[in-house]
């Protein structure tokens, strides 16, 4: 072969020590690469599609043994206990002011067994009156600033509540003392009365004091004595909810 020809040959010829070969099948690492498709791994190495990784469900609770609040117990001794308190409060009102009421100097008490309610005027024996027959519509407790209807107020004595009457030419500081008294203490009423024959008059059912100055220490022993007290017809009964104008 002459130089020329050989000089035209190419380099990486066949069988030559530094030609590539593209063998079919084999990868970088000159291993088989089969067809396959290999399945991939997670971090932690199992395969991702695998049932290693699956949660367990939770058990499921067991109505029978399972621990449950019993309501129905707690409620009964709820009720129980309400209704005892109820009947300590009551028996703690109707004995707490009979010693009290012994105490009290000038107290009138009378029996009054009438309680009709009635749509008419009422003659009562007493002024102001103690109790008797009468308006089916209580009187709201609280301060007025002029007379106060008989029938309406005889109802809320009724219902427990003290009624502290005036003569309304009572000097201010005395007024505004008792309204000091009644705005601080629940089912008592405060109103001026023409006629009285003192100039402050506390009454409650069947019961009633005289009495000449706000400051006389009677008037805290009748309201200790006698608001919501043993004399009261209905205990429990409102002293809102009435009529609210004199």
């Amino acid at each position: 072969m002459s130089t020329n020809a050989r000089s035209r040959m190419p380099e990486n010829g066949p069988g030559k020590p530094g030609a590539r070969k593209n063998t079919p099948g084999k990868g970088a690492s000159g291993k088989n690469s089969p067809g396959k498709n290999t399945p991939a791994k997670n971090a932690s190495g199992k395969n991702a599609s695998g049932k290693a990784g699956a949660r367990k469900p939770a058990p499921r609770k067991n109505a029978l043994t399972e621990r449950q609040t019993p309501w129905g117990t707690i409620t009964f001794f709820a009720v129980i206990g309400l209704v005892a308190a109820v009947a300590i409060g009551f028996a703690f009102m109707q004995t707490r002011s009979s010693a009290d009421a012994g105490k009290i100097a000038g107290l009138v008490s009378k029996d009054e067994p009438g309680r009709e309610h009635v749509t008419t005027s009422v003659k009562y024996d007493a002024t102001p009156p103690m109790g008797g027959n009468h308006d089916p519509v209580w009187q709201n407790c609280g301060v007025y600033g002029s007379a106060l209807r008989n029938e309406n107020a005889v109802h809320s004595l009724e219902h427990g509540a003290v009624w502290i009457t005036y003569r309304p030419d009572l000097p201010k500081d005395q007024v505004v003392k008792l309204s000091a008294k009644v705005g601080a203490t629940a089912y008592t009423l405060l109103s001026p009365y023409p006629g009285l024959d003192a100039p402050i008059v506390l009454s409650a059912w069947g019961k009633q004091v005289k009495v000449q100055d706000a400051g006389d220490k009677r008037v805290d022993e009748f309201l200790r004595a006698f608001v919501r007290g043993p004399q009261t017809p209905e205990p429990g009964a409102p002293c809102t909810g009435g009529k609210a104008t004199a």
